[in-house]
């Protein structure tokens, strides 16, 4: 069993994975809970649903990009992920691997990953064995082992729960 089809705290249990339509779904239900949250604080943003690599992916753009700013830091965005996962779990009783954008907010922490894995290797290039990085989640970590084999290095995770990090080693 992978970790993808292993459900999360249900020991024993295994999760299937969602249809494109019950990933359209999820899209539809937390495209429905952010624009509501979006009326509530008066913020302007248009939505975007798509469906990729088993995931359903919300994002929240805006052609005045300071309208959506106070909501587009990375940390303000994992937490309305995690909302919106709830409200999508909630609705359908399947657990969401949903994943939120404000702001290009992915395309910006992408960038910091990218620096934090360049980062690790100069210090492996400066003789260390092994370089960790801080605990992220599950996706920023997929990013991270992403980034790292396309720069001709492997990484593993390590720890649990929220203190899963990524160690980098060379190849």
């Amino acid at each position: 069993m992978t970790s993808e089809t292993a459900r999360a705290g249900a020991v024993g249990e295994v999760r299937v994975p969602a249809t494109v339509e019950q990933l359209e779904e999820e899209g539809d239900i937390a495209a429905d809970f952010i624009e509501g949250l979006l009326d509530i604080a008066d913020i302007d943003g248009d939505l975007a649903l798509d469906v990729r690599a088993g995931r359903a992916y919300v994002s929240v753009e805006a052609e005045d990009e300071s309208s959506v700013a106070a909501l587009s830091d990375p940390t303000t965005v994992q937490a309305l992920q995690e909302l919106t996962r709830i409200a999508v779990q909630n609705k359908t009783g399947r657990f969401s691997r949903l994943i939120l954008d404000i702001g290009g907010s992915r395309d910006t922490r992408e960038r910091e990953l990218e620096a934090l894995v360049d980062r690790a290797i100069a210090r492996l290039d400066a003789g260390a064995s092994q370089a960790s990085l801080p605990a992220m989640s599950s996706y920023e970590r997929k990013l991270v082992h992403d980034v790292v084999s396309r720069r001709g290095f492997v990484s593993e995770s390590y720890g649990e729960g929220a203190d899963r990090h990524t160690v980098i080693r060379r190849g």
